[in-house]
């Protein structure tokens, strides 16, 4: 077992003299299944593919992507597990300091819009060599879609990058089976059939079965055809019942998206997490401190994917899916194992989950013989009848892991559903967690505490979050435990008014705190947030929807979460007098700021850090 290899030197070490594949991501390379492209080419090499890695490469040099030679097959394309705009930029579209997926976290490693850079490196010195594009960025950029960061509605990243297909989803299936069909000399042109992917053609009589989206020029001009056509491909991400889709461009190009690939069984995944993994980055990385984003994945288990919770804010549904995935028992013990044979392992596994820690089966029966609903959600606005919670697998692996030699602590950090919890009438999951998988401090997402606002987000009214912190407090008292909640925060959702903002900033009051750190909310593509922001209309109903999009009312509704913060004051002020609030400027404890500015020293404020990896 071995890093795939990296250079010609490694290809002669392993008597290869042409790569199957090759792939070009924008991370550093980890040979770690918590990153995609690791997963990606140890599937490809377990078929009986050779597969190298340019992970990288020098994007202002086309030469940067010869350094493996030309792939026998295809180059393989990702900007890594982050789009590379998120990467880059805040909200305010400001530059981030640091790249946790870059050794030593350097940032610039990696081009603004990696994949459509890399795809075009690729052109200038394999111009008939097939490309495949797949990740996060490609993903959730394989129909029209609106960007953020250039601020317009950008055609589909495969016309973008002048890629032949897109493997869109997590990819297992649909790459091996576009890995069959080039080996057994089926032209890329000709791969059209493919579940969980994307093609484009010029013959439109050739698509079947399929619903015709509004044509680019209209969504990219007109809002509310935007605001339809996305609404149609949320209505289609379910592997079960979508119909293919297509979009046309200039009446005689047409790029086509094929249904879901179907979830994975609990075999499969199995399968997957435990390929040859070297469960580590590659050792050029050491003399630059190694590859920050490994330390806090390093000895953290992944027991499902997919979430069935369909918050409106994330990108889920379109990526992962609505149906839950979930891993043997056995599977993850035998992973932990490795992890505690790891000479770094200190005792501690850092996390058991997914993109919903508590998420370990299906929502209910139905899915996995006919798929998610289509005109309804799992928890919102209320838990479906349908719906099973039950925590009792969750519990007994837990139970599990804790329970072998030389662990310490078995943590719980990727999120819970409060929720869901709440609809589990067995509370021995909290009790469980409280006791064992905590420390000080749990980390839940209310985002927000108006109804309002909340009913655009898709989360549950806010007495369903005050239940569950009752209860959580509760059984620590009895556990004789002093630990805390602590909830993500989100401003400037589409839907929030200075109203809402300014109920929120009473509920913060109330509460005792100041948050440090607050989330603004970020549209990325993918989601039904992000429709909203750009349109000005929910996707869903087709009403307006009010949107903050100046930068200086969404530093408001920031400022009015953080109203302690003296630098804030005049931004809250602004905000309270402008809604007639002028009962929360005095000296009275339930008012926010005094009705001066007090200069000096800080008044003391506890304030709680929130996750870095939100």
């Amino acid at each position: 077992m071995d890093f795939l290899p990296i250079s010609k030197k490694d290809m002669e070490k392993r008597d290869i003299t042409q790569l199957d594949f090759v792939y070009i991501c924008g991370d550093a390379y980890v040979d770690h299944p918590s990153f995609g492209c690791a997963i990606i080419c140890r599937i490809l090499e377990s078929r009986g593919y050779t597969v190298g890695i340019i992970a990288q490469p020098d994007y202002k040099n086309a030469d940067s992507i010869t350094v493996l030679g030309e792939p026998k097959y295809a180059f393989l394309v990702s900007s890594g597990n982050m789009d590379s705009m998120v990467n880059h930029y805040t909200v305010s579209r400001k530059r981030r300091k640091n790249d946790a997926f870059s050794p030593g976290g350097k940032m610039g490693l990696r081009p603004d819009y990696a994949v459509i850079v890399y795809c075009n490196l690729i052109k200038q010195r394999y111009k008939e060599t097939p490309i495949v594009i797949g990740g996060i960025e490609s993903s959730l950029r394989r129909l029209g879609h609106y960007d953020y960061w250039s601020d317009k509605v950008r055609r589909s990243i495969l016309l973008d990058s002048g890629a032949d297909i897109i493997s869109y989803g997590m990819g297992e299936h649909s790459i091996v089976e576009i890995a069959d069909a080039l080996s057994s000399g089926i032209a890329v042109k000709d791969i059209t059939y493919i579940d969980g992917t994307v093609y484009k053609t010029r013959k439109e009589d050739d698509i079947y079965d399929a619903i015709r989206l509004p044509d680019f020029e209209k969504i990219k001009t007109d809002k509310k055809e935007y605001a339809r056509s996305f609404y149609i491909q949320y209505q289609n991400t379910d592997p079960f019942s979508a119909h293919r889709l297509y979009e046309t461009y200039d009446g005689s190009l047409f790029v086509v998206q094929n249904p879901p690939s179907k979830p994975l069984s609990t075999m499969e995944m199995d399968d997957v997490y435990e390929l040859d993994f070297m469960r580590d980055y590659h050792p050029i990385y050491k003399k630059s401190g190694g590859v920050p984003a490994l330390s806090e994945i390093k000895f953290s288990l992944t027991s499902n994917r997919g979430c069935f919770g369909s918050c409106n804010f994330c990108a889920l549904s379109f990526h992962q899916g609505r149906i839950i995935q979930s891993r043997s028992h056995e599977s993850i013990l035998r992973e932990a194992q490795k992890c505690i044979e790891d000479i770094d392992f200190k005792g501690y596994i850092h996390d058991v989950g997914g993109p919903t820690a508590d998420f370990r089966r299906p929502a209910c029966d139905k899915q996995l013989k006919v798929g998610s609903c289509k005109k309804r959600q799992c928890l919102f606005p209320q838990p479906c009848p349908n719906l099973k919670a039950d925590h009792k697998d969750y519990v007994s692996l837990l139970k599990k892991l804790r329970a072998l030699p030389k662990v310490k602590k078995v943590f719980v950090r990727s999120g819970i559903r409060y929720d869901y919890v709440m609809q589990d009438k067995d509370d021995t999951f909290l009790n469980e967690l409280c006791k064992h998988h905590i420390s000080g401090q749990l980390r839940v997402a209310p985002e927000h505490v108006s109804d309002n606002v909340l009913k655009y987000m898709g989360k549950p009214a806010i007495e369903v979050y005050n239940g569950f912190s009752k209860k959580f407090y509760s059984i620590n008292k009895k556990l004789g435990r002093k630990q805390y909640i602590v909830p993500y925060l989100m401003s400037s959702h589409p839907g929030s008014t200075l109203k809402d903002a300014i109920m929120l900033a009473e509920y913060v009051r109330d509460l005792g705190y100041m948050p440090e750190q607050v989330q603004d909310f970020y549209p990325t593509p993918g989601t039904i947030s992000t429709c909203m922001y750009y349109t000005g209309y929910d996707p869903a109903t087709m009403k307006k929807v009010y949107v903050a999009k100046s930068p200086h009312e969404k530093a408001i509704q920031r400022a009015l979460i953080q109203y302690r913060n003296p630098e804030n004051y005049e931004l809250v002020k602004e905000a309270l007098i402008k809604e007639g609030r002028q009962d929360l400027i005095g000296f009275d404890k339930k008012c926010l700021i005094p009705p001066r500015k007090i200069r000096g020293g800080k008044k003391h404020i506890k304030t709680v850090k929130k996750s870095p990896s939100r």
